[in-house]
């Protein structure tokens, strides 16, 4: 799970050696991307479309190539010291966008902002949760000291996007949005930000890999899934993400068309609100009166709306083949996927007898909260849970909304249920066990993308044994046991995994991610 430094340098020396290559003949590239970037702060929202613009602007310690496998970045090489020390040696002569040197005292300030960013809708708190103090030995040393042995910290680490010192602090977000702080050391700087619309980037001719291909990148937000393809076979855009599944057969034929794919670590997924025990917003009974008990702290409710849910027939007729049922969040070969976890099998009959059992006999009726413009066919899979979930009783109600009204209002804990997507950029299982499943505490930083709110103390302690051991194998053995728990207290319910695609004109190709970040680093001439 970590490289030695020995490995990293070899890595550093490879990525040198490739860099020395003459960029290709200068251009514009246009990228048409699926998802709201909702802002140009690294630190705003964990979020994929923002992590993708941000690894434009902005580098990391540790990176992730295309199989979410990490490598050097900003740091050359790192080490463990103590069982709670780690040592990170970092680039030499790598230059902010406006000239400065970048040093360790710039990786200490970022540390200490990364989980204090006013407003954050879900932030990265997780990934310095470990963190209690930072040590800068010298410009290009720094020292993280633990709480207790903490060994995926490289992993996570290759999360947190490293900002100045100098042009961040007093910064608030929107000296980000505006350009103002938006300074990193990344491929890309800063040209222009239309929330909604589209992000400019210029290319960073000082990189310290060397020059992109690609003078200027134009992202643009193309939420609807029609348009997207359509921009792609008109010549508006070279590349698009999210290729819809309808429009996936015949891109595939098109001969102007080039389509990259890859089994994706994206899950998407069903939340339940367990912040209030009654009176839950958008619940009610068949008359439409409140409840006056939250139906979701009894566990045989959500087992009733697990099972009632075919997921075959969501990855077949909704996803049309972009996706693979599942009942855990990791797909198979992944660290801490366990073989045991099954896929819940399509029982609907069962599910109403479990209502009945938790005294819904006629069931209840609920919104479920989408958004419409964030994941491949992500309204359309809410609406069809919500006629398997009325066919048992539970009469569904579907509002869809644009994802940054969506973020916005689930972060408020305004929804009983929503659909929601987490991608396990770590390639683990920790990742989503202390994010996602957490139970939601600032000062710990775990839960940080948990609205609704959920909480298993004996699964947060088997998260944190798990994070805290060493050795490997017995790592995998306790991330095991917790997809186990949360599946068996139906914690959250999985739908499926997602198919990552990409489609781009003839003549471009693009290394397929695992994670879905769709950057301009990775498109190139074919040759």
């Amino acid at each position: 799970m970590r490289p030695s430094p020995r490995s990293a340098t070899l890595a550093a020396a490879l990525l040198a050696a490739l860099s020395t290559a003459a960029p290709a003949a200068a251009q514009t590239l246009n990228i048409g991307i699926g998802g709201a970037v909702t802002s140009v702060d690294p630190h705003f929202y964990n979020a994929s479309p923002n992590n993708s613009l941000s690894m434009h602007i902005f580098d990391r310690l540790v990176e992730r190539d295309a199989r979410a496998q990490p490598y050097p970045g900003l740091a050359e090489s790192w080490r463990v010291v103590t069982d709670t020390v780690w040592e990170f040696k970092l680039r030499p002569g790598v230059k902010w966008h406006d000239g400065r040197d970048f040093t360790a005292d710039d990786v200490a300030f970022t540390i200490q902002r990364t989980p204090n960013v006013p407003g954050s809708p879900g932030g990265f708190g997780g990934f310095v949760r470990a963190i209690e103090r930072v040590e800068v030995v010298d410009p290009l040393t720094v020292r993280f000291h633990t709480m207790r042995p903490h060994p995926l910290l490289p992993t996570e680490l290759a999360s947190v996007a490293i900002i100045s010192r100098h042009a961040g602090e007093g910064a608030a977000t929107e000296d980000y949005n505006s350009g103002k702080a938006a300074i990193g050391t990344g491929p890309y700087r800063f040209a222009a930000y239309r929330s909604g619309d589209r992000t400019e980037l210029a290319r960073n001719d000082a990189y310290w890999r060397g020059a992109e291909p690609w003078a200027r990148v134009n992202y643009r937000f193309l939420a609807n899934d029609g348009a997207r393809t359509a921009a792609l076979l008109a010549g508006d855009v070279d590349v698009i993400d999210q290729v819809p599944s309808t429009d996936l057969p015949r891109l595939k034929r098109e001969a102007r068309i080039t389509v990259s794919e890859i089994q994706g670590l994206r899950l998407i997924y069903l939340s339940m609100d367990r912040s209030r025990k009654g009176n839950l917003p958008f619940v009610a009974d068949n008359d439409g009166r409140p409840l006056a008990a939250n139906p979701f702290d009894d566990i045989r409710v959500r087992r009733a709306l697990s099972i009632a849910i075919n997921r075959q027939a969501l990855s077949e007729r909704i996803m049309e083949g972009g996706a693979s049922p599942t009942g855990q969040w990791l797909p198979e070969g992944t660290f801490g996927y366990n073989p045991e976890v099954a896929t819940p099998r399509y029982d609907p009959d069962a599910a109403k007898r479990l209502l009945a059992e938790a005294g819904f006999p006629q069931g209840f009726r609920l919104t479920l909260h989408s958004p419409n413009d964030r994941y491949p066919n992500d309204s359309k899979a809410a609406q069809a849970v919500a006629q398997m979930w009325s066919r048992i009783g539970v009469r569904t109600e579907v509002e869809a909304l644009p994802w940054a009204s969506f973020s916005t209002r689930s972060n408020r804990q305004e929804f009983a249920m929503r659909l929601a997507g987490w991608s396990s950029v770590t390639g683990e299982a920790s990742y989503a066990l202390v994010n996602i499943l957490g139970t939601y505490d600032r000062e710990k930083r775990t839960g940080a993308s948990n609205p609704g709110r959920y909480s298993n103390p004996q699964l947060d302690a088997l998260t944190e044994r798990a994070a805290a051991t060493i050795d490997d194998p017995t790592r995998e053995r306790l991330l095991r046991e917790a997809v186990k728990l949360a599946t068996d207290d139906v914690a959250f319910i999985p739908l499926f995994q997602l198919v990552n695609s990409w489609a781009l004109k003839r003549g471009l190709r693009y290394e397929a991610r695992m994670d879905e970040r769709t950057t301009a680093m990775a498109v190139r001439q074919a040759n």
